[in-house]
């Protein structure tokens, strides 16, 4: 029977990226729809629904700030249906309902609305990112870029700008800040304390955060830079900028710095700053190798280490965070019973990626992963264990990261099912604002019998706080009541993984 394809584009129309990720897989969960996407006229965004079926024939001219809705269906009712909940969704946020009084159209508008503001948060296609992010910092307004597909000598010129207007660009593809006690993007809810966070991972700074918390300490600001601020090509213009104002935060009494290896010759200035300080250094810089360091710098090769470093900083004694301690977590479980050798980790945060590789690549069998670290192999049909970032733009092209909708990693835990060398599976778990409302539900619902068969191990972290909206001890029973393993750290999973597969 053939399939409809019905295509609509609502011109100059802007909704943000990831109320459209939402949106599209609820056209998609409709009965008799293939697939659907909502998405902006992009260049990028264009290429992705003409590969995926979306686009009609007789859809001709499209901008990039027009709103395109694509719907592949079984028959014209059901793509008819599929469009107008798509309406509905379209105009919810203009109608009384959503009790929003005000919305400025303009950065411009904005600042004279709210002349007490000093941040903006940008999010945007990439296109239109460092247009709207100039405008903020010549208005006086330190930024925050959650957008990415930006250009890199786009970033690196905006982030100059920035520096000599004494403005700080967070970002772009930045996920993860938390400003004056204030959880932006994805991040978690946080008392306040004295330990300051600079990070180019946003899964890295929410890790450390959350085993801060669990030893009832706080941060007094985490400062996300993006991924590539320290790649040569930026230079570490950011990161440089946050260690300064950290430095002269009367609040912050530490720092710690996380990221994938810097370029060298930025490691080199991040570094000497660092040891020109007057505070003390935590040093994480994830599948690299440890660099000389200042006496007040000390080296974590993991997020877990980088935690137990500032806690012993903060003179604070705490149970549980040894991960040495993770193998009592199988005392009760008849671990034995597992057939496979393998391990297969599904990872929502690609920093929490990184870290599993670091501790599994400490083992006589290879490692593999789409997103390799250091020394670990890049290709998945590689022997040995395979850790896989769910992230990454293979497995998001046109659909919504998995920390907000974890049905994305779904088909990798089907695939991992039938690979009968496979005996234990390693989960994220990734709570706090921006993400599922309940991802410790939804990977219990969405594991077949099959998985908690005498065959397999299931092994999960959970990143997050009590304060988070899913409340983290209600995700860990939940997980515990299904029969996961619940480990005290993303760490400590890969660790017991690896000490019940030897």
């Amino acid at each position: 029977m053939s399939q409809v394809i019905k295509t609509v584009v609502r011109p100059k129309c802007y909704l943000d990226s990831v109320a459209l990720m939402r949106y599209s897989k609820q056209l998609q969960n409709i009965e008799g729809v293939v697939e659907a996407a909502m998405m902006m006229g992009t260049a990028s965004n264009i290429e992705i629904m003409r590969n995926a079926g979306l686009l009609s024939a007789d859809v001709q001219t499209i901008g990039a700030g027009d709103l395109i809705v694509g719907v592949l269906a079984q028959n014209d009712q059901a793509a008819e249906q599929a469009y107008q909940q798509a309406v509905l969704l379209i105009d919810a946020p203009a109608s009384s309902a959503s009790g929003v009084q005000w919305r400025p159209r303009s950065i411009r508008r904005a600042v004279e609305e709210n002349a007490d503001a000093n941040l903006a948060l940008i999010s945007v296609p990439g296109e239109f990112a460092i247009s709207e992010a100039r405008k903020a910092i010549r208005r006086n307004l330190h930024v925050m870029i959650f957008s990415d597909n930006v250009a890199i000598e786009q970033e690196r010129a905006l982030k100059e700008e920035a520096l000599s207007l004494g403005k700080l660009v967070m970002g772009p593809d930045c996920g993860t800040a938390i400003i004056n006690g204030v959880p932006l993007a994805f991040a978690n809810k946080m008392n306040p304390g004295n330990i300051g966070i600079i990070g180019a991972s946003g899964t890295g700074i929410q890790e450390v955060c959350c085993l801060l918390a669990e030893a009832g300490l706080g941060v007094s600001q985490a400062v996300g830079v993006g991924g590539r601020d320290l790649k040569a090509e930026v230079g570490g213009l950011s990161t440089l900028m946050a260690m300064d104002m950290l430095e002269a935060d009367t609040k912050t009494k530490q720092i710690v710095l996380i990221s994938k290896p810097p370029a060298a010759d930025v490691a080199e200035k991040v570094l000497a700053k660092a040891a020109a300080s007057a505070k003390p250094y935590t040093i994480c810089f994830i599948g690299g190798d440890e660099p000389a360091l200042a006496k007040n710098c000390s080296w974590s090769i993991t997020l877990h280490d980088a935690a137990l470093n500032a806690i012993a900083l903060s003179h604070t004694e705490v149970d549980g965070l040894d991960p040495d301690q993770a193998q009592l977590l199988i005392q009760d479980q008849q671990a034995s019973k597992f057939t496979g050798k393998l391990i297969r980790g599904l990872y929502c945060g690609g920093t929490l990626c990184a870290e599993a590789q670091v501790i599994l690549s400490t083992a006589q069998k290879p490692v593999s992963s789409n997103a390799a670290i250091p020394g670990v192999n890049n290709s998945l049909d590689a022997a040995g264990h395979t850790i896989i970032d769910l992230g990454s733009d293979e497995y998001t092209l046109g659909k919504p990261h998995p920390m907000i909708e974890p049905s994305v990693r779904d088909e990798a835990v089907a695939q991992a099912l039938e690979d009968k060398n496979v005996g234990v599976m390693l989960f994220d778990v990734v709570l706090g604002y921006g993400s599922h409302a309940d991802p410790a539900g939804h990977l219990v619902s969405s594991l077949p019998v099959q998985a908690f068969s005498e065959g397999y191990c299931l092994i999960a972290s959970v990143t997050g706080t009590e304060q988070d909206p899913q409340i983290k001890s209600q995700q860990i029973r939940t997980l515990q009541k299904a029969g996961i393993v619940v480990a005290n750290s993303n760490a400590s999973a890969a660790k017991l993984a690896l000490q019940l597969v030897s």
